[in-house]
């Protein structure tokens, strides 16, 4: 029997610098039946006409609006655990179309007190649900390369926040999301989701838990700029901080060495080679913080 009804769960939506999108999205969750939506703002200031629409929106009892002074991911993720009421928090983007059964499908996931969290189907634009292929990659790699746009019911080792609910009390004794991941905090629910899984909680993917994820144009941490031209370490300083940490052996180094590599072998890098030199520059600052980073304790928070 499942353990949740579609009332015990808490949505939050990290949101930052969205506009209509995100006033579409949280009018979208005000249909599913969740037991509070926190959007956790971290925009300093919203257009006058996004303002009224959520300030029209949080009229519902169950919205509660959390402002954050700075923008970033993992610590935005955090303050959703902590101000949550609800045993599960379900973490959404700002920017999808949620499928008309995607809180009930959460909650009846958690059908076993072995499951810790959850992960639902992510469609991107143009994606279709479809069986997964055989998987090309194995060891250190094998739990990156799951397809979240899978139509198959698995467990699982990794998760995408954009559709990923947790079990409250295990997430927070695990120390909640590791805030030593800055820049667009690339892998930074992967380690969370490792971590989970070396404490003894399973992670259940269920494919009925869907969105589309609209990938806006405009704003969310993540939107600044192509990490194909620029030389920032910010697009690549998480991979690398997480792979450091991640038991592994030879296999994480081999991980590590070859990521340079893979961000320039790209059919973008073959018909624009002047950009190159650019991007491992970037690579480069980014295995320097990354090495940095590794020496420190993780950053826990809850």
């Amino acid at each position: 029997m499942p353990a949740f009804v579609p009332g015990d769960i808490s949505v939050a939506l990290p949101t930052y610098e969205r506009g209509d999108v995100l006033v579409a999205t949280v009018a979208a969750l005000v249909r599913q039946p969740a037991g509070e939506i926190l959007l956790i703002d971290q925009t300093l200031r919203h257009p006058p006409a996004v303002a009224d629409a959520l300030d029209q929106l949080a009229r519902d009892p169950r919205v509660r609006r959390v402002k954050l002074p700075q923008p970033a991911i993992p610590p935005a993720m955090n303050a959703a655990l902590r101000e949550a009421t609800r045993p599960v928090v379900l973490f959404l983007d700002d920017d999808i179309e949620p499928g008309a059964d995607l809180v009930g499908a959460h909650a009846r996931a958690y059908d076993d007190d072995a499951i810790w969290a959850v992960a639902g189907q992510v469609l991107q634009p143009g994606e279709l649900p479809a069986p997964p292929r055989p998987f090309a990659s194995t060891g250190f790699r094998a739990f990156l390369d799951f397809p979240f746009w899978s139509n198959q019911s698995a467990r699982i080792q990794n998760g995408m926040a954009g559709n990923l609910s947790v079990r409250r009390a295990r997430a927070l004794a695990i120390g909640g999301f590791d805030e030593n991941f800055e820049g667009v905090a690339y892998r930074f629910e992967t380690e969370f989701c490792r971590r989970l899984c070396r404490a003894g909680g399973r992670i259940a993917f269920e494919p009925e838990a869907s969105i589309h994820h609209l990938r806006a144009p405009r704003g969310g941490t993540r939107a600044a700029g192509s990490h194909l031209t620029s030389a920032s370490p910010r697009y690549g300083v998480g991979d690398y901080y997480f792979a450091l940490r991640e038991p592994g052996g030879l296999a994480r180094w081999w991980y590590v060495l070859r990521r340079p590599w893979r961000e320039v072998m790209t059919r973008f890098h073959l018909r624009h080679p002047w950009y190159i030199p650019i991007k491992l520059l970037g690579e480069l600052r980014a295995l320097v913080r990354g090495l940095t980073l590794a020496r420190r304790k993780p950053l826990l928070r809850p």
